[in-house]
C-alpha cells in the first residue's frame, strides 16, 4: 500500500473540507472550546459511539441523526469543557440547539449536521455562548483551520492529536484526515475520545460504516489508559467523494480499509502517548491464541491492569503481574505453554524473553530492569494455543494520574 503521510497533516486536509474554532467561554482557561468540521457537498457518514450506558445527550442525538441519514451529512461541530451529560431534558434541547445554529452557519437542515460534546458532567451547556462560538468558527473555517479545531476539542490533553495521508487506490489518489482528544478515561468499547475523520473518496454509507467498525476496533477499542469510559466517547467518519475516486471494487475497498486502519492506530497511540500522568508508552503483543479474539480479550485485560500499569510505572518487570491479568482474561489456557518476551521495539535494543512453558527462565533482573525503565518498550505474550494474535496499546498508571483527576473539577 503506497501511503503517504502529509506535513502538518490534518482533519480539513481531503478536498472539499474545511475547519475552524472559537472561543466562546466554556473553559475557564479561556482556551478555544467550540470546533467545526464541515464539507462542500453531502457526506455518507458512519459513527462508532460509547458502550456505557449513561450517556450524554449528543451521544443519543448523534446515533439519532445517522439512523435517520447517513448519506447526506455536511458538517460536525463539537465543544469542549462542558459534556452535556446527565443533563436531563435541558441537555437534550441545548443539543439539538447546537445542532440547528450550525446547520444554520453551514447552511444545511439539522439532520445533517453531527454533535459532539466533552468536559465535566452534569453541568447545563450555556447554549447562547455555544451559538456564539458557531458563528465564529463556521465564518473562519478553512482548509487551514484544521489544527485549530483539534486544539479546540482538548480537554485534559496536552497536546493536539491530528493528521492526515494520502493514499494511491487504483483509481486514482484519496486524502483521509483526522483530529481526536482524549487523555484520561480511555479504555476499549469507547474512551472518553471524541474523534473525527474525514475521507474526500466516495464510499457508499454501508461500506463506509462497515470499514470504519472494524477500524475502530483494530484501533480506539485497543488502547487503555485507566480502565474506564465515558458517557460522551464517539468517533465519526465523513466521506465526500471530491476526489471522484470511488472505493467500491474489492482491490480499492482492501486498500482503503488499511489506510483507514493506519490512520485510526495512529489516532489511538497519540491518545495513550499523551495519557494523564503516562511517562510509558508499552505495545502489547499477544499471539498463540485460538482465534483473535482470545488474543484481543486478553491484550485488552493486561492493558488495563492498575497492577500491571503501576508496575511499569516503578520500572519493575513483574512478569507474574501480566501472566495473572492474562489468566483472568475469561480464556481458557494452559499456562505450561505460556512464553514472555520484553523489548525496546529498536532492531538494536534488547530483545529478552522471561518466560517460557509458564516458567521463569534464568536472566539479569537489571537487563530486564532496564527495558521496563524506557519510555517505550514492547511485552510479548504467547498462548501456545493456535494462530489468534491482537496488539493492544497502553502507558503506565502514576502518580500524577491521581493529581489530575483529584483536581478535575477544582
Amino acid at each position: 500500500m503506497a501511503m503517504k503521510t502529509l506535513a502538518d497533516g490534518t482533519v480539513a486536509s481531503p478536498t472539499g473540507f474545511v475547519a475552524g474554532a472559537a472561543i466562546c467561554g466554556l473553559k475557564e482557561s479561556g482556551n478555544l472550546d467550540l470546533a467545526i468540521v464541515a464539507s462542500d457537498r453531502d457526506c455518507t457518514a458512519a459513527g462508532v459511539f460509547t458502550r456505557n450506558q449513561v450517556v450524554a445527550a449528543p451521544v443519543v442525538l448523534g446515533r439519532e441523526t445517522l439512523a435517520a441519514n447517513n448519506g447526506s451529512i455536511r458538517g460536525v461541530v463539537a465543544n469542549s469543557g462542558n459534556a452535556n451529560a446527565c443533563t436531563g431534558q435541558p441537555g437534550v434541547m441545548a443539543a439539538r440547539e447546537m445542532q440547528r445554529s450550525a446547520a444554520d452557519a453551514l447552511c444545511c437542515v439539522p439532520a445533517q449536521v453531527l454533535v459532539l460534546s466533552t468536559g465535566v458532567i452534569g453541568k447545563q451547556l450555556d447554549v447562547e455562548k455555544v451559538r456564539r462560538g458557531i458563528v465564529t468558527a463556521s465564518a473562519d473555517a478553512s482548509a487551514r483551520g484544521g489544527a485549530a479545531a483539534a486544539r479546540a476539542i482538548m480537554t485534559t490533553d496536552t497536546r493536539p492529536k491530528t493528521l492526515a495521508v494520502q493514499v494511491e487506490l487504483p483509481g486514482g489518489t484519496v486524502t483521509l484526515g483526522g483530529m481526536a482528544k482524549g487523555a484520561g478515561m480511555i479504555h476499549p468499547n469507547m474512551a472518553t475520545l471524541l474523534g473525527v475523520l474525514t475521507t474526500d473518496a466516495a464510499v457508499q454509507a454501508s461500506e463506509l460504516e462497515a470499514l470504519f467498525a472494524m477500524a475502530v476496533d483494530s484501533s480506539f477499542n485497543l488502547i487503555s489508559v485507566d480502565g474506564d469510559t465515558s458517557t460522551n466517547d464517539t468517533v465519526l467518519l465523513l466521506a465526500n467523494g471530491a476526489s471522484g475516486v470511488v472505493v467500491a471494487e474489492p482491490d480499492a475497498v482492501a486498500v482503503f480499509s488499511r489506510a483507514l486502519i493506519a490512520v485510526c492506530v495512529k489516532l489511538a497511540q497519540m491518545i495513550v502517548r499523551d495519557g494523564e500522568g503516562a511517562s510509558k508508552f508499552v505495545e502489547l503483543v499477544v499471539t498463540g491464541g485460538r482465534v483473535e479474539a482470545e488474543a484481543r480479550a486478553i491484550a485488552r485485560t493486561i492493558a488495563s491492569s492498575p497492577l500491571v500499569k503501576t508496575a511499569f510505572a516503578g520500572s519493575d518487570p513483574n512478569w507474574g503481574r501480566i501472566l495473572a491479568a492474562a489468566g483472568r482474561a475469561g480464556v481458557l489456557l494452559d499456562q505450561s505453554r505460556l512464553a514472555l518476551w520484553v523489548s525496546t521495539g529498536t532492531a538494536d535494543g534488547p530483545h529478552m524473553q522471561l518466560v517460557a512453558r509458564g516458567k521463569s527462565l534464568e536472566y539479569l533482573e537489571s537487563a530486564a530492569a532496564r527495558v521496563f525503565s524506557q519510555p517505550e518498550f514492547r511485552v510479548h505474550l504467547d498462548l501456545g494455543l493456535g494462530d489468534g494474535k491482537a496488539t493492544a496499546w497502553t502507558c503506565d498508571l502514576t502518580h500524577e494520574y491521581v493529581s489530575i483527576n483529584a483536581d478535575y473539577r477544582t
